[in-house]
């Protein structure tokens, strides 16, 4: 009886001294990592100081480092909602956002579409560079508007007269034509099935610190920052 015993018990140490280190490797293993952002902040090619006079390095540094983070941050936060987000193209997702699923489609549009805006704005901006457009985009330019300056007096129009929030832009249509547009909020010329050529926002956070509220004044101002090489090669690209 005693021996029977002894032997239940060794048989129940040894179970429990096999399944400890199982239970001890349980206890440490690593947990996943997570899935690395979709969306991440662009460096800019410049510093926040090189658009001065037109544009202060406090806006630009607000701008940059909290408007678009907070965009970003959105954006990430939509891709984890729509894992589609994380495969699809973000030009291909903003062209067509009826393939949103309701429940996140708003902030897609917001938050994707401010990436995306955003993103575009800062390669379009300059301390150095070309300019005027190259022959090809002037030459599409007198044609369309009959000359550069008529082209900055109608951005400028469609910029001043944008009720609120948004932008005003140069793009291709899908007739392969220059036209000038304005979307309203973070909405992109990419839904409207146009591809942007140039563009500038409008928002008051762009400009509200050194314009306040004389918007003409900070769009007439912007010209002088335009990145006419990047202009170009986005005509370019849009035309092929």
């Amino acid at each position: 009886m005693q021996r029977r015993s002894f032997l239940t018990g060794l048989a129940a140490g040894s179970a429990f001294v096999i399944a400890r280190p199982a239970l001890v490797l349980a206890q440490t293993a690593p947990a996943p990592a997570a899935p690395p952002p979709v969306f991440t902040l662009p460096k800019l090619s410049y510093a926040y100081e090189a658009l001065e006079p037109v544009i202060d390095a406090q806006t630009m540094r607000i701008h940059h480092s909290l408007h678009h983070q907070a965009y970003v941050n959105g954006a990430n936060a939509a891709a984890g909602q729509w894992e589609a987000l994380r495969t699809t193209p973000i030009e291909t997702v903003l062209a067509d956002l009826s393939a949103a699923p309701d429940t996140v489609r708003t902030a897609v549009r917001n938050n994707v579409g401010g990436h995306w805006n955003h993103s575009f704005f800062w390669e379009l901006m300059t301390p150095g560079g070309a300019q005027q457009p190259s022959t090809e985009l002037k030459s599409a330019i007198d044609s369309a508007f009959g000359s550069v300056d008529e082209l900055t007096k109608r951005v400028n129009q469609a910029g001043t007269t944008r009720f609120g929030s948004g932008w005003a832009w140069l793009v291709v249509g899908k007739d392969k034509k220059l036209a000038i547009i304005s979307t309203a909020n973070q909405d992109t010329p990419l839904e409207l099935g146009a591809k942007a050529v140039l563009g500038v926002d409008v928002w008051e956070h762009a400009y509200y610190l050194k314009y306040q509220n004389r918007r003409p004044e900070y769009l007439t101002a912007w010209w002088k920052t335009v990145n006419w090489d990047k202009a170009n090669e986005n005509f370019k690209k849009a035309m092929a």
